[in-house]
């Protein structure tokens, strides 16, 4: 769906992307995240044509947007951090303008749908003008979905809205997403993003530097990891076994659960539930402690910036 190949975008004195390789699949939520600076919005720009690259390639749907910008943006839906509607129009008349604009069919059926989709069909007449951020917010999500795209890029959907009308927002997305939508989205909310996504790219000083599903990205921005293993007929035997396998960092017991630290350099869950069988115990349950996706995009940011800063003084 979405596909970059080196991209880059130099101003007069800095590189805002360096080299990007992103592939969004058809059909993912995707989640774009970084600090403020990243280049996230400047990437968005790009893929939007709203910026020209420094260099590389961008191919969306399987064309190129240097040839193909205009048959691509009809297929698009974008909401943008900031908006800037035509606040002396009504709602009614502002999402009417788009339905023109983009020839919906069935548009004022739609539109009415739309609206009181995200609960403003009684406000229908009212100028934009006199429309609270969040309210905004919902008729720019309203104008985006209104010419049924194919993919949709949400840059901050959920900013100014409370937190009712950031679970409505949540949901519009999933229901998109599950009539065939692909949607790419940047976000601060990283608890929405891990309600949402199932799959993340976090940028930090333009470059690339996590990328793959939740989980994964997750698990990287921990330097062990912690299994807690409920067993039945735990003795010391079970205890001494496992803490004698190389991969073991601690094992600690608390009544009839393990609580095992082991390196993460592979995944030792069916290893450990074969050697607790051996011993003659049984395996009930088995979990792994993660972190939050807010834990793991500090921990990889941070480390890519001191990673950097050690490029710098070499």
């Amino acid at each position: 769906m979405i596909k970059t190949q080196n991209l880059s975008k130099e101003f007069e004195t800095t590189v805002a992307v360096r080299d990007l390789d992103l592939t969004v699949e058809a059909g993912q939520i995707y989640a774009f995240l970084g600090p403020n600076g990243a280049g996230k919005t400047t990437t968005i720009m790009m893929l939007l044509g709203l910026e020209k690259p420094t260099s590389g390639k961008i191919e969306i749907m399987g064309k190129s947007l240097d040839t193909d910008y205009f048959s691509i943006k009809r297929r698009i839906g974008v909401v943008s951090e900031n908006q800037y509607l035509y606040d002396d129009m009504t709602a009614w008349e502002y999402l009417n303008f788009f339905g023109r604009l983009y020839e919906v069919e069935d548009r004022e059926k739609k539109i009415k749908a739309f609206l009181e989709r995200v609960k403003l069909y009684h406000r229908r007449n009212e100028r934009l003008a006199g429309y609270s951020h969040g309210m905004k917010q919902k008729i720019s999500i309203a104008r985006a979905l209104l010419h049924d795209p194919e993919l949709l890029i949400l840059d901050e959907p959920q900013n100014g809205l409370d937190p009712y009308g950031i679970q409505e927002v949540r949901d519009i997305i999933k229901e998109e997403n599950q009539r065939g939508k692909t949607v790419l989205i940047s976000s601060h909310i990283l608890s929405e993003i891990e309600q949402t996504c199932n799959r993340v790219a976090i940028l930090n000083k333009g470059r690339l530097v996590a990328e793959g599903p939740l989980d994964i990205v997750k698990m990287k921005a921990m330097e062990d990891i912690t299994l807690i293993i409920e067993v039945e007929n735990l003795t010391d035997n079970v205890q001494k076994a496992i803490s004698a396998e190389p991969y073991v960092k601690s094992v600690k017991v608390d009544n009839n659960k393990l609580i095992i630290v082991v390196d993460r350099a592979e995944d030792y869950r069916a290893r450990l539930s074969r050697l607790i069988a051996e011993e003659g115990a049984l395996l009930v349950g088995m979990q792994s402690k993660t972190v939050s996706l807010e834990e793991a995009f500090m921990k990889i940011t941070e480390s890519n910036v001191k990673a950097l800063l050690k490029e710098g003084t070499a």
